[in-house]
């Protein structure tokens, strides 16, 4: 059995490092107003530090499939992020701004490192018949940072300046590093010789193609193998047996000491990135999943754009429509504390539709201005946002290859994360002109995220891992 370390140390870690990047979009806002005096220049440092984390995400996530030791990446993710928004705040007002924005987007590209990518391990820490509630357990900690993230930048911006938010976002990141490096070795890692998924792959039947080959042993053939010829041949690759991740293709290469394995890894990793996008789209329930919560995301980050009009024009004060996200956060945590004591109360596939119909109601019931309806408009987004996490979560460890589990994580956090910085940056010109019409716009793109879970048809089956 393979060993675990402790789930409590394991659900600290991610909650403090979520909560540091939580903290850290606002922090970066805040920083970049005071720093550089424009509005403008503030919101692109937090344009790019989310939209690339659509790059980031695959790649991130088929090198922590790839990795023995898992946890020792994903701590140097995390050490990188920290070193990054440290990078963004010294280069504030110091840099042209044009070399700030590079680092911020070179930043958000380990991004989903502290979503998907730690979520992705969460079978280390718990045993299989737990998983289900330690899902609900994991995504409460998104809730808890989306929750106190924003408050803490607030808070700190006030007291002691809005750099220092920005590090102390840093410094929440770096503090989950020893609960990510003690992270136990993978026991089955991505396998080097011609097995998958800890099972061997059939030899290939069928006539030998022309031509001299090496000595191929099998086991039920007694005979003595048959010396390779004389004159010396690259090794012919199995058909069905793509390049082994880690390992350089069997075609000539340039020579040198490094550039091999750099190929090598290349290859390898073009490999793993193709199989993961085809477990998505061969899988009904996680093309679901997937395209529902991105969608879902982009109606969260239109309504968040809202936000601070409905603030002004229903709560008497911009600032008061930030409050809305801390009742949508509270609500979404007591959703998913109900599903954490019933796990296995409704299924993972309906929460994710029904969720995006809640979260279709909230603007839709904001559009009547009223403060009251407006409160219980957020609260209904929580319930709506909570759970609908907890059943992604569910159906990708359900559904996911486990060679691929940590890329579909990360690639599907960096499409969230994107969704929702391209929502916001849709309702924005729109909220502007008429706020009606951008809190109608979001409910209709959460109405279509509902649709889209039933645009997808559903397998007759379980579907077969790519």
């Amino acid at each position: 059995m393979k060993r675990r370390y402790s789930f409590p140390v394991h659900l600290t870690g991610a909650a403090v490092a979520r909560t540091g990047d939580e903290m850290a979009g606002p922090a970066l806002v805040l920083a970049g107003l005071a720093l550089t005096g424009s509005a403008a220049d503030a919101s692109l440092l937090l344009a790019g530090v989310t939209v690339s984390s659509v790059l980031g995400g695959p790649v991130l996530g088929s090198l922590l499939d790839r990795a023995e030791r898992p946890g020792r990446l994903l701590a140097a993710a995390l050490a990188l992020y920290a070193a990054g928004l440290t990078a963004v705040l010294v280069g504030l007002g110091r840099l042209p701004f044009a070399l700030t924005l590079a680092a911020a987007v070179l930043t958000g590209l380990l991004g989903p490192a502290l979503s998907g990518g730690w979520t992705a391990q969460l079978p280390a820490a718990v045993r299989d018949d737990r998983l289900d509630r330690a899902n609900a357990l994991d995504a409460m900690t998104f809730g808890a940072a989306g929750l106190a993230g924003p408050a803490l930048a607030g808070g700190t911006a006030e007291a002691l300046g809005a750099p220092t938010a920005v590090v102390v976002s840093a410094a929440l990141v770096a503090l989950a590093l020893p609960a990510a490096w003690a992270l136990p070795a993978r026991t089955d890692p991505t396998p080097k010789s011609p097995t998958r998924g800890g099972r061997p792959r059939p030899v290939p039947s069928g006539p030998v193609p022309p031509g001299p080959v090496p000595p191929v042993p099998v086991l039920s053939d007694p005979a003595p193998p048959v010396p390779a010829p004389p004159v010396p041949v690259p090794p012919v690759p199995v058909p069905s047996d793509p390049v082994p991740p880690g390992s350089a293709p069997s075609v000539p290469v340039p020579s040198g000491p490094l550039v091999g394995p750099a190929v090598g890894l290349a290859v390898g990793l073009a490999v793993d990135l193709a199989a993961g996008l085809r477990a998505v789209v061969r899988s009904p329930a996680l093309a679901r999943a997937t395209l529902t919560s991105v969608v879902s995301c982009t109606a969260q980050g239109m309504l968040t754009a809202c936000l601070a009009l409905l603030g002004e024009r229903v709560l008497g004060g911009a600032g008061r429509g930030a409050m809305l996200l801390s009742c949508a956060a509270v609500s979404a945590l007591a959703a998913n504390a109900v599903l954490a004591r019933f796990p296995r109360a409704i299924a993972p596939d309906t929460l994710l539709w029904t969720g995006a119909l809640l979260q279709a109601a909230a603007p839709a019931a904001a559009v009547l201005g009223h403060p009251t309806v407006l409160v219980a408009a957020a609260f209904v987004a929580g319930i709506g946002e909570g759970p609908q996490l907890t059943a992604l979560f569910a159906v990708r460890h359900r559904e996911a290859p486990e060679r691929l589990r940590s890329q579909i994580f990360t690639t599907g956090a960096g499409l969230k994360i994107t969704g929702f910085a391209l929502g916001a940056v849709v309702a924005g010109p729109v909220a502007a002109r008429s706020l009606t019409g951008a809190l109608l716009l979001a409910t209709g793109t959460a109405v279509l995220a509902a649709l889209a879970f039933f645009a997808v048809p559903a397998a007759r089956g379980r579907a077969a891992p790519a």
